[in-house]
């Protein structure tokens, strides 16, 4: 099981009520359903993209997504540019 950092961003920031958090997980959707604490978090977890390590997961099962140990996966809630 790999540890690691969490970092929350915009609407997912204020759903989760802190900007980040550690976690150990050994999936990407190990860490999702960890994460989940809230209906308005998970909302905002559904309509997300995630970063790990800054490369994006994009529309792979995230089961099949692992997790380094040392990790950083950032929650990127959808937003609007102008």
């Amino acid at each position: 099981m790999a540890t690691g950092t969490v970092r929350y961003w915009a609407a997912a920031k204020e759903a989760a009520g802190i900007a980040e958090e550690p976690f150990d997980a050994e999936t990407l959707a190990d860490l999702v359903a960890k994460i989940t604490r809230n209906p308005q978090i998970e909302r905002v977890l559904r309509r997300s993209s995630f970063l790990v390590n800054g490369a994006p997961a994009g529309t792979r099962d995230p089961s099949t997504v692992s997790l380094p140990e040392g990790a950083v996966v950032e929650v990127l809630p959808p937003f609007a540019g102008g």
